[in-house]
């Protein structure tokens, strides 16, 4: 089984981040955005205008905000390369996409740190199985990765983790 990439390319993606989620203008977000909007600080090429200075702007929570891969996978492979800029009826379409499969690449990546860790047999095995529950073959649309097999493996993974602590303190 292939993993599929879960490290952002912003290169590939369509600035999702930057329109589903909503901002609250606290000490993370220096203004008040609704989602499913573009941050005013995204230009038309999907970059912020003002990524050099995020923090200083007030933008800690950009900084800190990985999709893990899931914004570029969305736009390239469920979206084939499309944009919500070329056809405005994809923008919800996309950011609940991202919104979808974020959770799903961020569960990918602390199963991925987890098999890497001196497991028993039994719970190499279930984080295989789970990793391979949230490994659709080959999906074409968000409703792949809402299938019961794939969210019931999501929603199982807190509960797994929970197992790894001995685990993962022998490693210290």
């Amino acid at each position: 089984m292939t993993l599929p990439e879960l490290t952002e390319d912003c290169s590939r993606c369509a600035g999702l981040c930057c329109v589903a989620y909503p901002f609250e203008a606290h000490e993370d977000f220096g203004l008040l955005k609704q989602a499913d909007t573009p941050c005013p600080n995204l230009a038309p090429d999907f970059r912020c205008s003002i990524h050099s200075g995020l923090a200083a702007c007030g933008f800690g929570g950009c900084v800190a905000y990985s999709c893990a891969g899931a914004g570029q996978r969305v736009t390239q492979v469920l979206f084939d390369g499309e944009t919500w800029q070329d056809d405005p009826d994809l923008l919800t379409h996309m950011t609940y996409a991202l919104r979808v499969l974020r959770p799903i690449h961020e569960a990918l990546l602390v199963l991925q740190e987890a098999a890497a860790l001196p497991l028993p047999p039994e719970l190499q095995t279930r984080c295989a199985d789970l990793t391979a529950a949230l490994c659709p073959h080959n999906p074409t649309s968000v409703w792949d990765f809402e299938e019961n097999s794939v969210q019931n493996a999501l929603a199982a993974v807190p509960e797994f983790v929970e197992t790894l602590a001995p685990f993962a303190q022998d490693r210290g």
